[in-house]
């Protein structure tokens, strides 16, 4: 199946022209039967000659009805414009042509309805002018009615031809189905239509509705009024929702793929078919089935940032147009080049902006993306639509080469001037260091580290060994003289300080690995663990703290914490009855 909307002047037959072509009625309303003139959006079908399937999404003519147009032309790959051969080209027919243009629709044809009422002729040389110079470029015109029959076999060949030259729709792809009608059917509950541009959707499927988060549960699809299992795109298709209510959808939502998109209210763009300087400073932006009110700042002659009144699902490449409703016409069409912009908070920060987008073109480009951004998460681009072909550093992670060379550099800068700021700290705390490079994640810093730097225990060291400096140096030994025959007798804080080892100059001792903190400011020589392991062990087994506290010849202030770091290495274990035992190994 393929999908192609309707466009063209109100009255110049796209409604009766469908009705031809596939025995239905798409007017829905009986206003709009009534008044013999399209309100909203209608769907039709049939079968071509080939066997394929055609679906038509046809819309209202009338400049008033404009926006309805754009919700249904938004998200279908392909389009028929229609111009009626007794007269001619017309305000709504360049409208819908500007329309098309500015979503970039590059596959359609023309049909030159009544024309068993004039000759259709000049129209056809009038269209084929008029629409070269678009983005559908030279196409098939076809000249038809209706009423008499005649042209419809062409027509229906020309579409058989348009569908061949259709480019194969991503099917394993995320779903963005735009909503462009919603209602309720009784005993089933809320169901939503659209067209299927890509991806797949089965019964049973978690969908999210993109405006607010909520996550629903797939429960029946129908493609041309069939029940399906599963529908893969291209398709119009009607979705029954469960677990949300009517009211809470609407057209203009998103039903998507669950952490495949994420919600902008910021885009920069680029605009085509005015200048940005004349825009106004608000418009209303139609991309997809949504129409939203935005704020336009200019960055540049072609580019802009639009602030949307809501935030919407949008992608890296989509394409949009924007509409002055107070003039009624078509002000531009935009490509969305970036929808997680920096912010513009320096002076002169628009026009550098609009330097840095010259090179954008709205393509997915991974390198370009990493280059521009210098650091972004893999999961964080995919959300924007760009594809991930660069390897991450660490974790989903992506780094501009130039970029990481940069923060090497400052790494090793900033571990030298920390030496220097903290003469007896054993190296850089990864925090200090993920705060001074501006990195959001520890592992970022982790994953700068080349030798001769290494991490230890949560810092950032320089060399295979840490070296004290020499007044701690001496310190430690003077302590390890006082401590040689009484090893357990760990000095009190004033004795530490008359040693020379006040606070600063024990942590560092306790980082270097050449003192062993027990708790506070009672600290040992690192072979204590070993040696009270051997002395406990000696003792009848199990042994209390009195026990061990005289075995050991020390104090209840050292002997308590002691034994706890023993068991918490697990060289002895504690019983019931306040009493230990030694893990034998």
């Amino acid at each position: 199946m393929w999908v192609v909307a309707t466009a063209g002047h109100v009255d110049h037959g796209k409604s009766t022209l469908v009705r031809a072509l596939t025995g239905m009625e798409p007017d829905r309303w009986a206003e709009e039967r009534r008044r013999g003139m399209t309100i909203d959006l209608g769907f039709a079908w049939t079968s071509l000659p080939s066997g394929a399937t055609v679906a038509f999404v046809d819309v209202p003519g009338h400049e008033r009805f404009v926006p309805n147009m754009l919700a249904g032309v938004g998200p279908v790959p392909a389009a028929l414009l229609v111009v009626a051969a007794d007269e001619g080209w017309m305000p709504q027919s360049a409208e819908h042509l500007a329309v098309l243009d500015a979503l970039g629709v590059s596959f359609g044809l023309v049909a030159v309805t009544r024309a068993d009422l004039a000759d259709p002729g000049p129209v056809v040389a009038r269209v084929r002018a008029e629409v070269a110079g678009t983005s559908l470029g030279a196409v098939e015109v076809v000249p038809v009615s209706a009423v008499t029959g005649v042209g419809l076999p062409a027509l229906r060949a020309a579409l058989d031809r348009l569908g061949a030259r259709l480019p194969v729709p991503v099917v394993d792809g995320p779903v963005r189905l735009w909503v462009d009608r919603c209602f309720t059917v009784r005993g089933a509950g809320t169901v939503v239509t659209g067209t299927l541009r890509a991806g797949r959707l089965r019964v049973g499927d978690e969908v999210v509705v993109a405006a607010d988060g909520t996550r629903v549960r797939v429960r029946g699809l129908h493609s041309l009024g069939t029940a399906r299992d599963e529908v893969a795109a291209v398709a119009r298709v009607a979705v029954n929702l469960r677990g949300v209510a009517r009211e809470r959808v609407a057209r203009g939502d998103a039903l998507v793929t669950p952490e495949a998109f994420g919600r902008t209210e910021l885009v920069d763009v680029r605009v085509s078919g005015a200048l940005v300087a004349d825009l106004p400073g608000a418009v209303m932006l139609h991309v997809g089935s949504a129409a939203v009110p935005v704020r336009v700042r200019p960055l540049g002659p072609d580019t802009a940032r639009l602030r949307l009144a809501r935030s919407l699902p949008l992608v890296v490449g989509d394409r949009a147009v924007l509409r002055d409703p107070g003039r009624r016409l078509v002000a531009g069409g935009v490509t969305v080049l970036d929808v997680a912009p920096p912010p513009l908070s320096r002076r002169g920060a628009a026009a550098a902006r609009a330097g840095a987008l010259a090179g954008v073109d709205g393509r997915a480009d991974p390198v370009g993306e990493v280059r521009r951004r210098r650091l972004v998460r893999a999961s964080d681009l995919a959300r924007m639509g760009v594809p991930v072909t660069v390897a991450p550093v660490v974790g989903d992670w992506l780094v501009d080469p130039e970029h990481w060379a940069g923060l090497g550099a400052r790494l090793v800068a900033e571990v030298s001037r920390y030496a220097v700021e903290h003469p007896l700290e054993s190296g850089v705390p990864v925090e200090v260091l993920r705060r001074r490079l501006g990195l959001p994640e520890r592992s970022l810093v982790e994953a700068l580290v080349r030798a001769p730097l290494r991490v230890r225990a949560g810092r950032v060291v320089a060399g295979p060994v840490s070296v004290l400096p020499e007044p701690v140096a001496r310190a430690v030994d003077r302590l390890a003289v006082e401590l040689r025959s009484r090893p357990f007798r760990a000095p009190e804080a004033d004795r530490l300080v008359e040693l020379g080892l006040g606070a600063r100059e024990v942590g560092a001792a306790v980082r270097a690995g050449v003192l062993l903190r027990l708790a506070g400011t009672v600290v040992l020589l690192p072979g204590a663990v070993e040696e009270a392991v051997r002395v406990l062990a000696g003792l009848p087994q199990p042994f209390t703290l009195s026990a061990a506290r005289q075995a050991l010849d020390t104090t209840r202030r050292v002997a308590v914490p002691l034994l706890e770091l023993l068991d918490s290495r697990g060289l002895t274990r504690r019983l019931p009855g306040d009493v230990r035992t030694v893990v034998s190994r």
